[in-house]
């Protein structure tokens, strides 16, 4: 098992920790729900330095990053952020990730914690171009702080207006006292903040500061289980769970990301599995009854036929009912309809809502 930089402050602060893609991590200090809520309605701060970060830097950098993803990356100026996936040559999906344009001819993706190796060696595998790849995956560390208060609760830590920073943007500056850290509204919780990257031997220094800093907004550490339900409330998809190497992101809903413009990886398949209408969709229920989807169950119709599984699935604690992901065949697919989620000997009745659960 890997540990973060952070992973003894975790353990003083009385986190529960579990083993997650490798590492050994905080899944909750609190409990869910507090944490949840926290984040929700004031500011909370998650350590997130599992996740990957490789550099591709060079004339032909943006040529690979075009070829190997969804997204036109071509529409990013320096100190914009794009979100996309890296689909394989079968219709699914290596993995989702970030790409920040860092400089002129240089970009940096963010990759799942799970997903590293194999990344690096899909990209290196499309490398025919000659740019320049570095895995700076175990020297760096990622916070994410994230909630309706975080601007103004960090807003001391760095001289740059937090406020001009807009969604999906970054600058490389100052904050807590360190000079280059990366400063990104970004996150995976619906809620607004940001996430800083900085170096292993920084990111005690930031954390207490962000501690600190947040004291007076009441700020608490949160877990990675609160991190699910807030992902899940908004219905970001989590990879694993509801994208894989056997989804396309026709199907998943993320169309939005996948721009035939360019030619990337099996581009062509996509784009006939676009025009013609994929077999099956992802969709997001709320159970009308009590319960709780979990991720596994089976999606059945009035008869009790299976008819699709659930890929995500919680109690919502902003909600209070059990929400969901799932694939069912597309005649299904649409808002309002009505489905059942087998949960033990129960086919509890659900309904096809549209995203996201939460609404803020």
């Amino acid at each position: 098992m890997k540990n973060t930089a952070l992973t003894t402050t975790h353990e003083a602060l009385g986190a529960k920790m579990v083993p997650f893609a490798g590492y050994n991590m905080p899944v909750q200090y609190e409990g869910v729900n507090i944490e949840h809520e926290t984040v929700r309605n004031a500011v909370g701060v998650f350590d997130v330095s599992h996740m990957g970060e490789f550099l591709i830097e060079g004339p032909n950098a943006l040529e690979l990053i075009q070829k190997i993803s969804s997204n036109d990356a071509s529409k990013l100026t320096i100190g914009k952020a794009q979100y996309s996936c890296l689909p394989n040559d079968d219709g699914g999906i290596v993995d989702d990730l970030i790409i920040y344009r860092i400089k002129e001819e240089t970009y940096l993706l963010v990759v799942n914690a799970s997903n590293i190796e194999k990344d690096w060696n899909w990209i290196q595998s499309k490398n025919d171009v000659g740019a320049d790849m570095r895995d700076l995956s175990e020297d760096y560390s990622l916070l994410a702080i994230q909630g309706p208060k975080a601007i103004e609760a960090m807003q001391s830590l760095s001289s740059h207006d937090l406020s001009e920073i807009k969604f999906y943007n970054f600058v490389v500056g100052d904050f807590a006292g360190i000079e280059h850290a990366i400063i990104s509204a970004t996150g995976y919780t619906g809620s607004g903040g940001f996430e800083i990257y900085c170096k292993n031997s920084e990111v005690k220094q930031v954390w207490d500061k962000v501690m600190e800093a947040g004291a007076d907004y009441g700020i608490k550490p949160i877990g990675l289980a609160a991190r699910d339900t807030l992902r899940l409330e908004m219905g970001y998809c989590l990879y694993g769970n509801d994208i894989d190497d056997t989804t396309s992101p026709i199907e998943a809903g993320l169309g939005w990301i996948t721009k035939f413009s360019k030619a990337f990886t099996n581009s062509e398949a996509l784009e006939t599995e676009k025009q013609q209408g994929p077999k099956r969709k992802l969709i997001a229920f709320t159970l009308d009854e009590r319960g709780i989807p979990r991720q596994g169950y089976d999606i059945v119709d009035e008869q009790g036929e299976k008819i699709g599984v659930v890929t995500s699935g919680t109690m919502s604690p902003s909600l209070g009912k059990g929400i969901g992901l799932g694939y069912v065949p597309t005649a299904l697919a649409s808002v309002d309809s009505k489905i059942h989620i087998q949960i033990r000997k129960n086919a509890v009745p659900a309904t096809v809502v549209k995203l996201p659960f939460y609404k803020g």
